[in-house]
């Protein structure tokens, strides 16, 4: 039998829609991630310091408005895979009501930030309330926006949902520069964000107007509520997993080596980040496997060995040249982080298969990785509390603590998969009380 060459075993590869949908995914959150970092260098190079430091402000406090919107990106994901594994043209009723139901929280949310605006920027000195305004309508609008991606990754659409992902920042940058030339600074950098979103929120509604057509069964949302407290534990719990490192090192740690910690976990979230696109693609695939009664184990199997992949030629980087890593990200002033560049990014591997784990878990709507996950965290926390004497030494405890997660939850998912049926997606509608 005749050995294949190199070039025929990538053309072999890129054939494989799996690894097509991961590629198309992946350039567009790259595309993404390195728009975020310019938006930042150049609202820190215009505003300078002091005035940056209220933009870093504000994008924090909308960061962690954005919790909402990936629970309902995964929930809305996972429902309408659902109705596409059974041919059921219930997206237009589906996106439809969703709209309606989810902007009643944004309508108060808006409310509730106009009414605490001025006492908000008074705490901040923030010499204006027009930020706090715009923050609270981008806020809102992201969890829009959530529904029509939401159904895209559902739909499986993944060059429409990398575009959506993408273009937002691109927007985002190219507005922040006109409005910071216009001398607009932080009113500027924040209405940059919002304009960012209500583009990619009209982009995403354009995407599905297939759907706009025809006939459309009416979806039942009740039914989505029981994955919703799942897909919340999930998410919080991962997000936990790479931010409480963070604070607990800023509190035991003294002032110089919180910062330096501070920067290892931003290296290591880059390698997290750079993959996220292979749970994105996962998610779906797996719904519809097992909803046609198709075993997924193949394709948890090919995400791992795409996520491996991508996640090895990122460590190569920070094994090689560790120093270029710190000083392109953090500067000289960081040098001391220059000899753990490559664990932080193996806790970051480690932490994106985890991730992975999580996220195939989900897709099953298997609770039992909760209590797992669970366990996860407090002892990643306990052994920070435990041994948090150098800055090594903390990074060995959150490398630990993940690995033994994801040890964890692979012999989890080992017990589980021959036991997946059909009926492990469906979802019961909730009893009338």
């Amino acid at each position: 039998m005749q050995r294949l060459g190199l070039s025929q075993r990538l053309a072999q590869l890129l054939r494989n829609r799996l690894v097509r949908q991961n590629l198309v995914l992946f350039f567009g959150g790259l595309v993404a991630g390195i728009g975020g970092f310019v938006y930042h260098a150049i609202a820190g190079r215009v505003l300078g310091p002091a005035t940056y430091g209220q933009v870093a402000f504000l994008i924090a406090v909308y960061s962690v408005g954005t919790g909402p919107a990936l629970i309902l990106i995964v929930v809305l994901a996972r429902y309408t895979a659902m109705l596409n594994a059974r041919s059921d043209p219930g997206v237009r009723s589906l996106l439809a009501r969703t709209v309606r139901l989810i902007a009643i929280p944004c309508l108060l949310f808006i409310l509730v930030t106009t009414l605490f605006a001025r006492p908000i920027a008074a705490f901040e000195h923030l010499g204006s309330t027009i930020p706090i305004l715009i923050l609270g309508f981008s806020i809102a609008l992201i969890w829009q926006v959530a529904i029509p991606r939401g159904i895209l990754q559902g739909l499986q659409r993944f060059t429409a949902l990398s575009l959506n992902l993408s273009l937002e920042l691109i927007i985002r940058t190219v507005v922040v520069v006109l409005l910071l030339r216009a001398g607009y600074a932080v009113s500027g950098a924040m209405a940059a964000v919002l304009v960012g979103l209500a583009f990619v929120f009209c982009l995403g509604l354009y995407s599905l107007r297939d759907h706009f057509r025809g006939t459309a069964t009416r979806v039942r949302l009740r039914v989505m509520a029981g994955f919703s407290l799942t897909a919340a534990a999930g998410i919080i719990g991962v997000q936990i997993l790479y931010n409480q490192d963070v604070i607990l090192a800023e509190h035991y740690l003294n002032s110089h080596d919180g910062g330096i910690y501070g920067g290892l976990n931003k290296i290591g979230t880059i390698l997290f980040f750079l993959t996220l696109s292979v749970s994105q693609v996962l998610f779906p695939r797996v719904v519809e496997a097992v909803a046609k009664d198709e075993h997924p184990g193949r394709i948890l199997l090919w995400s791992a060995g795409i996520l491996t992949a991508l996640g090895a030629g990122a460590l190569l980087v920070f094994a090689v040249v560790p120093w270029l890593v710190v000083g392109v990200l953090f500067g000289p002033s960081f040098g001391d982080a220059i000899p753990l560049v490559f664990p932080v990014g193996v806790i970051g591997l480690a932490l994106s298969l985890d991730n992975l784990l999580v996220q195939f878990f989900m897709a099953v709507h298997d609770r039992v990785f909760v209590p797992i996950l669970a366990f996860g965290v407090v002892v990643e926390g306990t052994l920070i509390f435990l041994f948090h004497a150098p800055v090594g030494q903390v990074v060995m405890d959150v490398l630990v603590a993940l690995v033994r997660l994801l040890l964890l939850l692979s012999i989890f998912c080992y017990v589980l998969l021959p036991m997946l049926l059909p009926e492990s997606v469906i979802e019961r509608e909730p009893a009338l009380p």
